[in-house]
């Protein structure tokens, strides 16, 4: 794979490093190049990235799925880092403070990214890097799911589809954290991760029907779509909430059901992001990684997102002395 990622601007002074597509396609479009740094606008951050989360969005990105987009253009959306520069009007920050955030526009495998200080909160000393570039879109997305959504109450049921992922670790360990018993789905290789996180109740979803195990729970959390979430509306009881990250429930059939049901998309809040980092900080919140790979394995990182079954996340990691060397 590492073949995948081709440097095609050689490095000088003045530049950095970053992975960055000029077409949309499969692992062949990613390019390592070395480009102008960016520069922080009024109210924004630069940031020297340490390490960069890979979430599904990245390689829907790279495959054209959000539709025209200006090219070239630099992937990765999840860092971790410390401050290089500020823009004007920026306060709450300082030169060399450890923060970590999400890019809603891209720009974040690479060596620096510029965000606004909206989408940035501090990084705690005693939070990884590779921990902390785990956390962002999928932490929010779970929290905004379960609660400002969902309006997940103590004592409910929720059923989590596809729970072993990067999504799905945080709703469990934030649903038990909340007072809810937690129903959790996954492969057979992932429950014992799911059991040391405390989920109430297991499911091998390629060894049991999940319809035949569960019935009447207030909340469905969808992180798989398709089939699963079609058969997720017998599941819930009468006003339940079937809440999904990856395609639209029918309003029909919620109707029929006489549920409330709904796609959500995730606003990155820096009031969020700091209390997702507390929680870590704290110990109340783990974060599992299950594979690091440096920067110029982006185009493999990407694979195994895609297709699926990625236990936790996948971090890539950014060696700025390798960089400057030129040595990837």
């Amino acid at each position: 794979m590492e073949e995948n990622l081709m440097n095609t601007m050689l490095p000088d002074t003045g530049t950095v490093k970053a992975v960055r597509i000029h077409s949309f396609g499969g692992p062949e479009a990613l390019c390592l190049e070395y480009v102008a740094p960016p520069k922080p606008a009024a109210n924004e951050v630069l940031v020297r990235v340490h390490a960069a989360g890979v979430n599904p969005c990245d390689w829907k990105m790279r495959e054209g799925m959000f539709g025209p987009m200006s090219m070239p253009q630099t992937l990765g959306g999840d860092f971790a880092g410390v401050v290089e520069a500020l823009g004007s009007g920026v306060t709450d920050f300082f030169v060399g403070q450890p923060v970590f955030g999400h890019s809603d526009n891209g720009g974040a495998f690479a060596e620096l990214v510029v965000v606004p200080v909206s989408h940035l909160a501090p990084k705690a000393a005693s939070v990884e890097d590779v921990e902390a570039a785990a956390t962002p879109l999928c932490a929010l997305t779970a929290w905004q799911a379960l609660f400002e959504v969902a309006d997940l109450q103590s004592n409910q049921k929720i059923l989590i589809h596809g729970a072993a992922g990067g999504v799905g670790m945080f709703a469990v360990q934030l649903a038990l954290r909340r007072g809810a018993w937690v129903i959790a789905t996954a492969s057979s290789r992932n429950l014992p991760f799911l059991c040391r996180l405390g989920a109430n109740q297991l499911i091998d979803h390629n060894a049991v029907r999940f319809e035949d195990a569960v019935k009447s729970v207030d909340v469905v959390l969808d992180l798989i779509g398709g089939e699963t979430q079609d058969r997720s509306w017998k599941v819930l009881k009468h006003d339940g909430r079937l809440v999904s990250t990856v395609s639209t429930p029918s309003p029909e059939k919620a109707m029929l059901c006489g549920v409330r049901a709904c796609k959500m998309q995730t606003q990155i809040r820096a009031d969020d992001l700091t209390l997702m980092g507390d929680l870590i900080a704290n110990g109340e919140l783990k974060v599992a990684v299950e594979k690091i790979l440096p920067l110029r394995r982006a185009a493999e990182a990407l694979e195994l997102s895609r297709r699926g079954h990625v236990r936790g996340k996948i971090v890539l990691t950014i060696d700025h002395e390798a960089c400057h060397a030129g040595s990837f």
